[in-house]
């Protein structure tokens, strides 16, 4: 007889579910023979007991009496082309290291009910991180883990942002990766689990967080495994009123994908091409394969996924890895996959946040569907791309004109009716990996990152991702001017670790680009208008590298005029409207975080008052000192 069907209904959840006095096990396998569980209590033995049953929809299941807790267990399947064991793709946990066996868990977890919410959409500001390389401090033994990513959460909530964005935390196969080769898509990596035996020093550390909250303390076992370490990771950071964004592949998986992985997963036989592997097209993409968007179980086994992070995890929404490919090399049924995603999220839980990578940016992937695919907000490139333009044009030794036109052009791209509709920023995972483009420091002077040049540029570029209109994004280590570009292999690529060390040492010039980026984070959250619908650019002179734009809240003022200079002379006497007269205070001027506090500052004292002198389409103006590579921000 094969495996009891008690238990089994026509909901039963795909992968293993601890029930009462056992477990349900179901996966999808088609063309499978048979399917048999194997695991700690059965002995593995492959006999009738462990047989599953076939259901008219290609789904094998049944129910295993006495199976607990932390259990281990595999499929095993018979297919065409061959037979052997096969990792549960919901698997909510894998064995270390691999070959892995899956591990059967309980979904219980003791959350702190902190009362956080996840932030309305526009007062997102998202930091942007790698979990194996953000804070390392057992290496060379161990990268980084979640719970050291827990560790920073006091530095990160000071810091000013509101959510986190880690790079892909789902199971992949190779030592490092940046995590766009996953294979197990409901485990979280295991390299970036702490060991049991290492747990102690870093439940200690964990619960002064928990100290200084006053709130209940973890034990041993609440930190056990990976799956409860990310639990912490999020329950911690909704602690320190973070929101924390996981980066989820949906157009490919792969690029390692072994034997024992949902590659061919029901075992048909490989001479039939890539389409015989189930989940997947024969398209290639980034060394994996892309998903077939046409089959009800591939969308469904994705769509799941995204509900199970949201459910089981408290995450507070997705970036979405290239939906472009999900489209074009998905299509006909890629798009369709994407309203269905959207939907069904939406529906879930309104409040999550989804953005979407789309290349070429298309402004139809945040329209709501039937016409749109029903993403929240998108990356966009075309304020990364200007800025990075005038800030290495800015390094030259001579007084070129920049394109500053151009920058005030990529400042609200077209088609977007929202300011929250769009997420930019100056760097990114992508763009500063090591052999691609420079961080912003060093882009500002090539021949020294530390320079006044360098700093003072990369103050400007900062400043306008914080101010411009969209959701800005830091990519870890921006903050404090680290100047190296990174890298996923911390064995290979040492010295690209962010330097941790030069702030824990006292190193002036970080310490001030920090306070810089802390004290505009405030200024965000205290002015309206950097969060608001209002926008326009003022006045904009490429010859003089200058750049003006004003903020309000619609219908209510809370007027902020933002003004950059990147001329490397101080100009006196520099007129800008302004729209109302009086007294402007001069909030910001990140010239005085040069040597913090900059006894020498060039500006305004503190104000500026504007007049009857119509100007830049305002009936007032008002004349104004210009430091050399600066950001001014104004506000009544």
């Amino acid at each position: 007889m094969p495996a009891s069907l008690k238990h089994i209904h026509p909901g039963t959840p795909m992968g293993a579910t601890l029930v009462a006095g056992g477990a349900t096990f179901r996966c999808w396998a088609p063309q499978a023979k048979s399917v048999y569980v194997l695991g700690d209590f059965n002995q593995r033995v492959r006999d009738d007991a462990a047989l599953l049953t076939r259901d008219q929809q290609g789904h094998w299941r049944g129910f295993i009496p006495g199976v607990k807790d932390r259990q281990r267990y595999m499929f095993y399947v018979v297919g065409s082309g061959s037979e052997g064991p096969k990792r549960d793709p919901y698997a909510r946990e894998l064995e270390s290291p691999f070959p892995a066996e899956c591990i059967i868990r309980r979904t219980d977890f003791p959350w702190h009910e902190s009362g956080y919410v996840t932030p309305p959409f526009h007062e997102f500001v998202i930091y942007q991180l790698h979990v194996g390389t953000f804070f390392t401090p057992n290496l060379p033994r161990k990268g980084g883990t979640f719970l050291d990513v827990a560790r920073k959460l006091p530095y990160l909530a000071e810091l000013g942002v509101t959510a986190l964005q880690l790079l892909p935390i789902q199971e992949f196969q190779t030592s490092f990766s940046l995590g766009y080769n996953g294979t197990d898509y409901f485990s979280p990596e295991m390299d970036f689990a702490v060991a049991d035996a290492d747990l102690p020093a870093y439940l200690a550390e964990i619960n002064k967080l928990l100290d200084a909250k006053g709130l209940r303390r973890y034990q041993a076992a609440d930190l056990r495994g990976e799956m409860n370490q990310l639990k912490a990771l999020v329950d911690l950071a909704h602690v320190h009123g973070l929101a924390v964004l996981l980066d989820v592949v949906y157009n490919h998986a792969g690029g390692d994908f072994g034997d024992q992985s949902l590659y061919f997963f029901d075992r048909q036989n490989p001479a039939g091409g890539q389409r015989n592997s189930l989940y997947f097209t024969d398209i290639g993409h980034a060394g994996g394969l892309v998903f077939d968007y046409s089959k009800p179980e591939v969308r469904d086994f994705l769509i799941q996924n995204a509900k199970f992070f949201v459910s089981e995890y408290r995450i507070d929404g997705y970036r979405y890895d290239q939906v472009s490919v999900i489209d074009h090399d998905g299509a006909p049924h890629g798009w369709r996959f994407c309203q269905d995603l959207t939907s069904t999220l939406h529906a879930h839980r309104p409040a999550t946040l989804h953005l979407a990578e789309y290349w070429g940016v298309n402004p139809f992937i945040v329209a709501p569907t039937p016409a749109g695919a029903g993403f929240d907000t998108t990356l966009t490139d075309g304020l990364r791309i200007a800025i990075r333009d005038v800030i290495g044009q800015a390094s030259a030794p001579d007084e070129r004109s920049l394109n500053m036109a151009g920058l005030a052009k990529s400042l609200w791209p077209e088609g977007f009716a929202e300011a929250w509709r769009f997420v930019q920023g100056p760097e990114n995972h992508d763009i500063v990996y090591k052999g691609r483009e420079p961080r912003i420091a060093r882009l500002g002077d090539p021949s020294n990152a530390r320079s006044w040049f360098a700093r003072s540029r990369a103050r400007v570029a900062t400043g306008l991702s914080l101010t411009a209109p969209g959701i800005p994004m830091l990519f870890m280590g921006q903050e404090f001017l680290e100047d190296k570009q990174w890298a996923d292999d911390f064995v290979s690529h040492r010295d690209l670790l962010l330097h941790w060390a030069g702030l824990d040492q006292g190193d002036k010039q970080m310490l001030d680009h920090l306070r810089f980026t802390r004290d505009l984070l405030a200024l965000r959250r205290r002015l309206p208008a950097l969060r608001g619908q209002g926008f326009r650019v003022t006045h904009v002179h490429d010859q003089n590298r200058v750049l003006v734009f004003h903020r309000w809240v619609e219908g209510e003022g809370h007027d902020v005029m933002v003004v950059l200079h990147l001329a490397n002379f101080t100009r006196v006497g520099y007129r800008i409207g302004f729209p109302g007269s009086g007294e402007w205070r001069e909030v910001l001027n990140s010239d005085a975080y040069e040597n913090w506090i900059n006894a020498g500052v060039a500006g305004n004292q503190g104000r500026v008052v504007a007049s009857e002198h119509a100007l830049h389409g305002f009936r007032d103006s008002a004349d104004m000192v210009l430091p050399a590579n600066s950001i001014l921000m104004f506000t009544r």
